[in-house]
């Protein structure tokens, strides 16, 4: 191999290296961006289904470009779900008094936005994780996850009712 193919080796791979090494960007440490130009299957919901009404004379007129009774509203539906009144948010005042009954920081989303940066920045994978784009979420948030089972067996074991978790002695078929 002659001088100029090593030397044309050497900075390929030092580009590469240097490349790999910026920390100025935003640290991803969960990748699930698609690859493909495909769809996103996350992006598609279901409509409603088609319901007869009673009264033909009752419907709205339509709106071009608004909305239909058939289209799909999950932030309505999660809200209808918590006990809310979709068309006033959630307006609980005990709910509200009771998060905020130690107080409240009024920076708080600009404190842990800043927190939470600092923490993917240190944590954002080895060299070649990076290059390669390796998923590195899991293993960044590993000491503060919770062992889930672990819990559920303690509060078992408390005498809680765990009405949502599979009964005891339940194995998941492979």
């Amino acid at each position: 191999m002659g001088r100029k193919a090593m030397i044309l080796i050497g900075a390929a791979a030092a580009a590469l290296t240097l490349s790999a090494c910026d920390r100025n960007k935003d640290p991803q440490l969960l990748n699930v961006k698609a690859n493909g130009d495909g769809p996103d299957e996350f992006a598609i919901l279901p409509n409603k289904p088609l319901v007869q009404p009673e009264d033909y004379t009752t419907l709205p007129p339509p709106t071009p470009g608004g909305s239909n009774r058939t289209d799909a509203t999950p932030e309505a539906d999660a809200i209808v779900a918590l006990g809310g009144n979709p068309n006033g948010g959630i307006r609980d005042g005990g709910l509200v008094n009771y998060a905020s009954r130690y107080g409240v920081a009024p920076s708080i989303r600009g404190q842990l936005a800043k927190e939470d940066l600092e923490f993917r920045k240190k944590n954002d994978g080895r060299l070649l994780e990076r290059v390669f784009n390796v998923n590195v979420y899991f293993k960044a948030y590993r000491k503060q996850s919770l062992d889930q089972y672990g819990e559920l067996e303690r509060l078992r074991r408390l005498g809680v009712r765990t009405v949502s978790a599979p009964p005891e002695g339940y194995e998941e078929p492979e």
